[in-house]
């Protein structure tokens, strides 16, 4: 009984090991458009998701904005609460799990451009803390071009990506369960629900 577990374990950590290859192509302007294809087990096993769209354009991008406007007017205690990033040890935290995560996935032909606003100065340059230093590392790799952009004025979310990404589940995992047992982490979501 033990050793059949054991091999279960063993065949279930040996499935994780295998690569999975997605290959996508996603975009947000007014409404959403993309595609998926997913390769696993060295392409014996092949998926490809059928493309997603949205059926009206128009009220989809609306709606959208009227969420990111409706953020940027909210009270101060709705707010989703940013006390959590002024924590400099929670910040560097999040900064290295993107940079191993980013480090862990294999790139080829990657492009990605996004643009984000709150619809308030002081919320996007709030928000921008946070995700500003992220964009700046990984607009310096080599394996992919990225461009995410502020928006302080209006409420924006513009979106325009594609490539390919080969990913090794446990490597993921491994990396996640990290970042989920990290003190810094707790404490910032601590700080959240004190604030929240």
């Amino acid at each position: 009984m033990l050793s059949g577990a054991a091999a279960f374990l063993l065949l279930f950590i040996a499935l994780l090991a295998i690569p999975i290859t997605l290959t996508f192509k996603a975009s947000w302007q007014e409404a959403f458009q993309g595609h998926v294809k997913l390769q696993w087990a060295f392409g014996l096993v092949r998926v490809r998701f059928p493309s997603l769209q949205s059926k009206a354009p128009a009220p989809e991008g609306e709606k959208l904005e009227q969420k990111i406007s409706s953020f940027g007017r909210s009270p101060r205690k709705k707010r989703i609460p940013f006390s959590a990033i002024r924590q400099k040890a929670f910040r560097r935290r999040i900064i290295r799990f993107v940079s191993d995560f980013w480090h862990a996935v294999h790139k080829r032909n990657v492009n990605l451009r996004m643009r984000i606003g709150l619809g308030d100065p002081a919320d996007t340059g709030q928000l921008w803390a946070f995700v500003g230093p992220a964009s700046g590392m990984l607009a310096n790799v080599k394996e992919a071009t990225i461009e995410i952009e502020p928006e302080f004025f209006d409420s924006t979310f513009e979106l325009d990506s594609s490539g390919t990404l080969r990913i090794i589940p446990l490597q993921l995992i491994y990396l996640t369960v990290g970042l989920l047992l990290s003190p810094p982490v707790w404490q910032g979501i601590k700080q959240m629900r004190a604030t929240g």
